[in-house]
């Protein structure tokens, strides 16, 4: 089918994936112009010694180096404004977020208010952000987020209980950095829940309605790379092959959902981190068989082909049957990993489940991207069946 909408397709402007891709980030902050930097991060990324590992090479370059390390899972609007104001007291030129999307969001939302009046909050939606803050250079410790490559930054809005998100290019990162050497130290489960999320935004971007025959190659690549290496990485994660293709899976991913979008997984998940605390990427993961099951009908011919990039044998199936075939892969892969399979495994009480619906709906530019139109009953019925 010949596509009828032209979309632009974005990506930073620089970016390294590779094994000692971070050894690039001296360099790049140079040609940034960079006098004084600030690598925004987590608690355990400073324990494990990564936080120190960048700021040395930053050092190395001649770029005087400090670590803010107060990044929360989650982060609030609250959480970004406090890190702004250690930015912008210390006057650095150029910010460095490392760690997954929590640390990366944090270093977008700290940009952004580095050149926008207010509050983060009065950036949630798309295209709001006025003009580019300071330079950021986002280096992934996780395959997952895909936020060193979007121009998304999630943040839960501790007022409203729900999860909100800034779109727009203009807090894409300068230069994205993927080095699968910094996930070999990512513990099992975060693997397996980071794993899953970036095979939500490959097969959600895939299927998406902006979906485009360009973001499609990005799309699929991702899918067989992550289904043939997920279940390695997670049962060895020393394993450097299966570390540095669920990289590049995720890699891969994250320019198909930065320019196809994500559609109702997404938007179910939201809630579920505002109001239960529950990681994005286990949100995801959990909701995403039963969200497909609802979605297939939506377009059958490309759940078969999702299918036969999982290593499905689809051959002399009808596309109703071979589009189910993914859903039962993707269930079946979620299942080996140890990623909870139910709501309730999340300590998800079943009286929420009506209250997830308005801010779901709230969603629109991921509801009005999914590949099956989708009303508020229909997202309780998932919910149910999920719970």
């Amino acid at each position: 089918m010949l596509p009828t909408q032209v979309y632009p397709f974005r990506a930073p402007a620089v970016s390294y994936v590779g094994l000692g891709a971070v050894q690039k980030a001296g360099e790049e902050a140079r040609r940034l112009r960079a006098t004084q930097a600030v690598v925004i991060t987590d608690p355990g990324l400073v324990k494990a010694g990564v936080a120190d590992e960048v700021k040395s090479i930053l050092v190395k370059a001649g770029i005087p180096t400090e670590i803010y390390s107060e990044v929360e899972t989650e982060p609030s609007i609250e959480s970004v404004e406090r890190c702004f104001e250690v930015v912008k007291a210390g006057g650095y030129d150029l910010l460095v977020g490392l760690g997954g999307g929590s640390s990366m969001d944090t270093a977008k939302g700290c940009s952004l208010l580095s050149a926008n009046p207010g509050s983060i909050r009065d950036y949630f939606g798309v295209d709001k952000v006025q003009k580019k803050g300071l330079p950021t250079i986002l280096i992934a410790t996780t395959s997952g987020t895909a936020a060193e490559l979007t121009p998304n930054a999630i943040f839960a809005d501790k007022e409203k209980q729900l999860k909100a998100g800034v779109v727009s290019p203009l807090i894409m990162a300068d230069v994205a950095i993927v080095d699968p050497l910094l996930t070999l130290s990512v513990p099992p489960y975060v693997t397996a829940f980071t794993g899953m999320d970036a095979l939500t935004h490959a097969v959600e971007s895939y299927t998406a309605i902006k979906a485009t025959h360009h973001t499609d190659l990005y799309a699929l690549e991702s899918i067989r790379l992550i289904a043939a290496n997920l279940r390695t990485a997670v049962a060895n994660g020393s394993n450097v092959e299966a570390r540095y293709y669920m990289a590049l899976g995720s890699y891969l991913a994250g320019f198909s959902l930065t320019n196809a979008g994500a559609g109702a997984v997404h938007a179910m998940a939201y809630p579920l981190g505002s109001q239960y605390h529950v990681p994005h990427g286990v949100a995801n993961a959990v909701l995403l068989p039963y969200v497909l099951e609802f979605n297939i009908l939506g377009d059958l011919p490309k759940f078969a082909r999702i299918a036969e990039a999982m290593g499905e044998d689809v051959i002399g199936l009808s596309p109703r049957a071979a589009a189910e075939r993914a859903v039962e892969a993707i269930r079946q892969l979620s299942a080996d990993i140890g990623i909870p399979q139910r709501l309730r495994d999340l300590g998800v009480k079943q009286e929420s489940l009506a209250g997830f619906v308005p801010g779901t709906m709230s969603a629109t530019r991921l509801i009005d991207n999914n590949p099956r139109r989708i009303t508020a009953d229909d997202v309780l019925a998932i919910f149910q069946k999920a719970w």
